[in-house]
């Protein structure tokens, strides 16, 4: 990529009617407007040269019609939103070098900004085809929310682990009551915004659900339990969290109603 030259991409929204703790998220009406159509106005803020909503439902579908996107059907068994992308990267053909942004549907305060970051960071690197995002901690609290997953990259910004747990663990400090860690680490959040290759789905898409993967919950482990490295950019301009519950649902429909959108 030329210095300066943001990449050309294509984002991807999964959307799945079913949801343990929000049946129905992606239709669920935040200030008059479906959650869905709130993501993909944020996608196509983005600069995505395509925006596309991957999904397993018809209500879904119909509900983006008149949106400027277009909605791919999908399968149902799809373990996650990363394997229902790479169908449709097949579906529509797309190229092996083609980035693809898998926007989350439940983030409707995603800043487009960022979108164009993550497609930047897989783009200014050669080695991994997936790159994220990450954002420091400052609040322990966060650190021992199993809900908020940390990330540990090496010294060239590739990822080591990803957990739920308080990675890194400082034994020395920690045993003390020191609620940060040492020798200048920090903690890191990560954000689930995910830039790929096509090529790289291919790749991902033959393989069997890992055992770090099944026993974390966390999609990205399965790349790293194949030996892939995945390329984590730090940011500041971290996004408010996504929508997990009926707390989450009613605190983003305060934002948005007091037009307190992140840019």
């Amino acid at each position: 990529m030329t210095a300066g030259v943001a990449p050309e991409f294509k984002v991807v929204i999964p959307a799945r009617y079913g949801s343990r703790r929000l049946p129905c998220k992606p239709l669920l009406s935040i200030g008059g407007k479906p959650m869905i159509a709130h993501v993909c106005e944020r996608a196509l803020a983005s600069g995505a040269t395509d925006v596309t909503v991957a999904t397993d439902d018809e209500r879904i579908r119909r509900a983006v019609d008149d949106l400027g996107v277009h909605a791919v059907m999908t399968r149902l068994d799809h373990n996650s939103g990363t394997e229902r992308i790479a169908e449709v990267a097949d579906i529509c053909g797309w190229n092996p070098t083609d980035l693809i942004v898998n926007v989350q549907g439940d983030e409707p305060l995603i800043p487009p900004a960022l979108i164009q970051r993550v497609a930047a960071a897989l783009a200014g690197q050669s080695r991994a085809g997936m790159a994220t995002l990450a954002t420091p901690i400052d609040d322990y609290d966060e650190v021992s929310n199993p809900n908020v997953v940390k990330v540990v990259p090496d010294r060239l910004g590739y990822a080591l682990y990803f957990s739920r747990a308080p990675v890194p663990w400082d034994r020395e400090r920690f045993g003390r009551g020191v609620l940060e860690p040492g020798n200048g680490m920090t903690w890191l959040r990560h954000i689930g915004l995910y830039a790929y290759t096509v090529g790289f789905l291919r790749r991902y898409i033959d393989w069997p659900v890992s055992p770090l993967e099944s026993v974390e919950s966390l999609e990205q482990l399965r790349i790293l339990w194949n030996g892939e490295p995945i390329y984590v950019t730090c940011v500041t301009d971290a996004p408010p969290a996504g929508i997990d519950t009926d707390a989450d649902l009613l605190r983003v429909t305060r934002l948005l109603s007091g037009d307190s959108l992140v840019e």
